[in-house]
């Protein structure tokens, strides 16, 4: 049998690989995709989209629990945690299944097997104990990442879990360590706690969601600590001993340490690329710190091979991948006008309770860069919608250059900021002044006008507080 050849192959079809390989067949390029798992990866069957079906739940349960400051009354309130877990995994199902279908429609072929770089232009395909080869003209791998794991706390799937065993629990457990602040850590940490368990949070560093706004971060630490959270900064886990009951940690916080017990431990210390059995080295692929290295085009090096997404390294996001995929696949199609990578113009959300979203720099980072800022601040008690809504706890953040008016970056928390924060990403990339942005007429009453009291407040202009 004659070998399959391809102007494109992608390896691994998440938000990354699987929009690669649409993006080149849209182009005339005949495009394939080897995937050892799950079409949609990990971010659409383990992740982001299954993550927010459990934290939608949540939501609404919490809500209900504040039914009477609406002038609500609900009796019995109860809920079924294998109900709310069936529903995430539907929810990641029907989306899996929509991949499927439009890798179909743009007429990529779909590969389940195993694969591997195996010499200039040609991919290993293995399933069952047996390999083929293909050939591509060029190569985009899109492997992804996992959780990384550190000595004496790997996840057993029963008393210590990683994501996976956290999303798909078989009861809420009475109590919950989550080691790791970050968006993983932090959203699991708000979705056990609304149904009801303790939990406590181990950071390393000196404060939750580190990679964010240093005064975001206090702001949604105190929101977190007034629903019952345990907060640990500055801590780190040293001993985990496991019993029927659970575990009992060993903490060392600031050279002190103490001891607490849990029924679970959910070790999300951050991601690993997968970058094992894909061939790499073979193919003079370098790697660093557990990611392929790349240039700001996604190229690795080796010609006509491109790495992109959580295999290359932060920002761990899957609109990162998407957008890196559509980038690759129209460099290799000849497209005009395609631009490189900017990932300060990326958003990152997270969506705990309140909600955190960020995009660009942060005010330390603004000013270690050299930059005369001019910060604005708009609370969410000063909204009326916000008001209205329940939600008067939040906080919006701009930050501009003194002298050109550049927005540097926007940083939020509190209600709906997930979806909010797509203004300001527009306004970056657009390259808006702040004198645009106060010229913008924001609808009323919404939560979209605290993001222009906020640039209105960074210039003395503000109207509401």
């Amino acid at each position: 049998m004659a070998e399959k050849s391809y102007d494109v192959v992608v390896v691994g079809s998440g938000p990354g690989g699987y929009v690669a390989a649409i993006r080149a067949s849209q182009l005339g390029l005949k495009a394939a995709v080897v995937e050892r798992s799950e079409i949609g990866g990990i971010c659409l069957n383990w992740g982001c989209i299954p993550t927010k079906a459990l934290l939608r739940s949540a939501e609404i349960y919490h809500n209900i629990e504040r039914a009477e400051e609406f002038g609500l009354k609900v009796e019995g309130l109860s809920f079924d945690g294998a109900k709310i877990v069936e529903r995430s995994r539907a929810v990641a199902g029907q989306l899996s299944q929509g991949v499927q279908f439009l890798l179909k429609k743009n007429k990529v072929d779909v590969i389940v097997d195993n694969g591997s770089l195996s010499g200039k232009g040609k991919i290993r395909v293995e399933a069952d104990g047996k390999a083929t080869e293909i050939s591509a003209k060029n190569i985009i791998l899109a492997t992804g990442a996992r959780a990384r794991t550190l000595p004496g706390l790997e996840p057993d799937g029963e008393t210590i879990w990683s994501y996976r065993e956290a999303m798909v629990p078989k009861s809420i457990p009475k109590s919950v360590l989550v080691i790791g602040s970050g968006a993983i850590g932090i959203e699991f940490a708000s979705f056990y706690k609304t149904f009801g368990a303790e939990v406590t949070v181990v950071e390393l560093l000196d404060r939750v969601l580190p990679v964010e706004d240093e005064e975001i971060s206090a702001f949604a630490a105190k929101s977190f600590k007034k629903q019952g959270m345990k907060l640990l900064t500055g801590a780190k886990v040293t001993d985990l001993k496991k019993s029927k009951s659970g575990v009992t940690a060993t903490i060392d916080i600031g050279g002190k340490t103490e001891t607490l017990k849990a029924e679970k431990v959910i070790s999300a210390v951050g991601i690993t690329g997968n970058i094992e059995d894909i061939g790499l080295e073979k193919a003079g692929v370098k790697t660093d710190r557990g990611h392929v290295t790349v240039n700001e085009w996604c190229e690795t090096g080796v010609p006509n091979v491109y790495a992109i997404g959580d295999l290359v390294g932060p920002p761990w996001l899957a609109h990162k991948a998407s957008h890196e995929g559509v980038m690759v696949a129209e460099r290799i199609a000849g497209v005009k006008g395609v631009h490189p990578m900017d990932t300060s113009k990326i958003p990152g959300c997270t969506y705990c309770h309140p909600q955190v979203a960020s995009v660009g720099l942060t005010e330390a980072a603004a000013k270690k860069a050299g930059h005369e800022v001019k910060v604005g601040r708009f609370p969410f008690i000063g909204n009326g919608k916000a008001i209205a809504l329940g939600e008067a706890e939040g906080l919006i953040k701009t930050i501009f250059d003194a002298k050109t008016g550049e927005l540097l970056g926007a940083h939020m928390v509190g209600a709906e900021v997930t979806e909010l924060i797509q203004g300001y990403t527009i306004a970056r990339q657009l390259e808006t002044t702040e004198a645009d942005l106060m010229a913008t007429v924001f609808p009323h009453p919404t939560l979209s006008e605290m993001m222009h009291e906020s640039v209105l407040d960074a210039f003395g202009r503000a109207l509401h507080i």
